[in-house]
C-alpha cells in the first residue's frame, strides 16, 4: 500500500499558501501532504476540487479542513481515499446546515465577522482591519500583514452551500476547538465538536496554521500514523 498523506483544505478568503508552514513541518516529520487551492465559488465546486485531488492519491489520506474548509471536507470526505477527517475551528455541518446557518435553534453567541464582510455584487471581501483582527488577532504583526496581503474575495454562494453528503457520519473525525477564536465562536465550535469522534481544545485564535504550525503538523502527523498503525485509533 502506498504511504498515507495529508490533504489540506483552506478556508474563505485564503489559498493553499496558508498551509506552507504546516507542510514544511509535516515534511520534516516524513509526512507527505497536498494543499488544495479552492475556487471559492460554491460548496459543490470546492468539494469537486478536493475530490479531484484525492483521485490523484495512491494511498489513504487524512483530510484536514480549516474554517469553511470543514464544510468542504464534510461534503468531499466520503471519498474512498479518506480514512480520517480533521476539523480546525471548522464547520462540521449536519443536515440542512451551511456556514451561514449552523445550529440556529441553539441560541449560540456570534462574533463580529458579519461586521467585517464587504459585499460588492456577488463577491464578498473582508474589511482590511477588522477582518484581519478577527482571523489573525493572536498572530505576530508580520504574519498577519503577510496573510492580509494575500486574502481574496469569495463568491457569496459559499455561505449558502449545504453538503449533499455528511462524511463524518461514516469517517472518524477529530475536532480542534480554538478557544480564543474571534471569527467562529468557541461555543459554536464546541457544539459542532460534539459530532466528532474526538475533540481537543487549543488556547489560540482562528488561524492555528499561522500561529502554531508545528502543533498543527504534530496533530496531523499523529492521525496519519494511525492509518499505518490503527491500534491507537
Amino acid at each position: 500500500m502506498s504511504p498515507p498523506a495529508a490533504v489540506l483544505v483552506h478556508g474563505l478568503w485564503h489559498g493553499a499558501w496558508c498551509w506552507d508552514d504546516v507542510r514544511a513541518a509535516l515534511s520534516a516529520r516524513g509526512v507527505d501532504s497536498v494543499a488544495v487551492e479552492l475556487p471559492l465559488t460554491d460548496l459543490a465546486a470546492d468539494a469537486r476540487t478536493v475530490g479531484a485531488a484525492l483521485d490523484r492519491l495512491a494511498g489513504p489520506a487524512v483530510l484536514v479542513g480549516h474554517s469553511y474548509g470543514g464544510a468542504v471536507i464534510t461534503a468531499a470526505g466520503a471519498h474512498p481515499r479518506v480514512a480520517e477527517l480533521v476539523y480546525l475551528a471548522a464547520f462540521q455541518l449536519a443536515e440542512g446546515e451551511s456556514v451561514g446557518r449552523v445550529l440556529p435553534d441553539r441560541g449560540l453567541p456570534g462574533t463580529r465577522l458579519g461586521e467585517a464582510l464587504r459585499t460588492s455584487g456577488d463577491e464578498v471581501a473582508l474589511d482590511p482591519e477588522l477582518g484581519v483582527q478577527l482571523l489573525y488577532g493572536d498572530a505576530a504583526p508580520g504574519v498577519a500583514a503577510a496573510a492580509a496581503a494575500r486574502l481574496r474575495p469569495v463568491h457569496r454562494s459559499v455561505f449558502r452551500g449545504v453538503p449533499d453528503v455528511l462524511a463524518w457520519r461514516t469517517v472518524p473525525s477529530t475536532y480542534v476547538v480554538c478557544t480564543a477564536d474571534e471569527a467562529v465562536h468557541p461555543q459554536l465550535q464546541r457544539a459542532m465538536a460534539e459530532r466528532a469522534t474526538r475533540a481537543v481544545e487549543w488556547p489560540c485564535g482562528h488561524s492555528p496554521a499561522a500561529v502554531r504550525p508545528a502543533q498543527v503538523a504534530e496533530l496531523i502527523a499523529d492521525r496519519v500514523s494511525h492509518l499505518t498503525d490503527p491500534s491507537g485509533r
